[in-house]
């Protein structure tokens, strides 16, 4: 006698994905890219504005050694004012007009002669270049007071004078947005953005002394308040 076995066939416990479920997969997804998108946006953009403050600290810093050393020219800005504590932080900002005309790693002709630019990419420094600085230089000699008792500033570079930095983007010279700031505005690090490009990425002030004399220095820098004082 022959005995059929009766096969079972077992039904997968597997099945795929129904449309149902892919859409919902795909929202989910969706939610969490547009959760984390904001994130990886203000990363990317913190990132650029703190390399691009770093380059500009670096171009203040290029600028102050070539002018220590004398391959850059002192800047044609000498504040004249006759109060004795006059501070750099008190300077003007540039000015937009005339437009800004620069060539490359030298002085500005436009707006103003005590503007220099720091070419990173080799080309001028114009309105519309992003990768360039322009560097607003001052020169501040401490007012000294005469043998008549009146006070003046010393202009002569050759005696030493206090230099004051501050670093533009080319393109914040742009008329659009506003006037160029300065301190106590402040070039934020953390930004989500391309950053203000009115506002400073640093600001830098030193002392000059290369060829000055304790004389130099002593007349400079003394208590103007106290007119028997003598640097003799």
């Amino acid at each position: 006698m022959i005995h059929h076995t009766q096969q079972q066939t077992s039904l997968s416990s597997e099945s795929g994905f129904t449309i149902i479920e892919s859409l919902v997969a795909l929202l989910v997804a969706a939610l969490l890219l547009a959760a984390i998108a904001p994130v990886l946006v203000i990363s990317v953009a913190t990132r650029v504005q703190a390399k691009r403050i770093e380059r500009g600290t670096d171009a203040a810093k290029s600028y102050i050694d070539g002018v220590r050393v004398g391959t850059i020219a002192a800047p044609d800005s000498p504040i004249t004012n006759s109060t004795s504590d006059f501070a750099i932080a008190s300077y003007d900002p540039p000015s937009l007009t005339p437009t800004l005309a620069c060539t490359a790693n030298s002085y500005c002709t436009q707006p103003a002669t005590n503007l220099y630019c720091v070419s990173v990419d080799g080309s001028n420094c114009t309105t519309t270049n992003t990768n360039n600085f322009v560097i607003q230089a001052i020169r501040y000699n401490k007012a000294t007071v005469t043998s008549s008792g009146t006070t003046s500033n010393i202009t002569d570079a050759t005696k030493g004078y206090q230099l004051g930095v501050r670093v533009y983007r080319s393109d914040g010279f742009a008329s659009a947005g506003g006037n160029l700031k300065k301190a106590p505005n402040k070039q934020a690090t953390f930004a989500a953005g391309l950053g203000d490009r009115k506002t400073p990425l640093v600001e830098i002030t030193t002392e000059i002394t290369k060829g000055t004399t304790f004389s130099d220095l002593c007349t400079r820098l003394k208590n103007t308040s106290n007119t028997a004082s003598t640097c003799s």
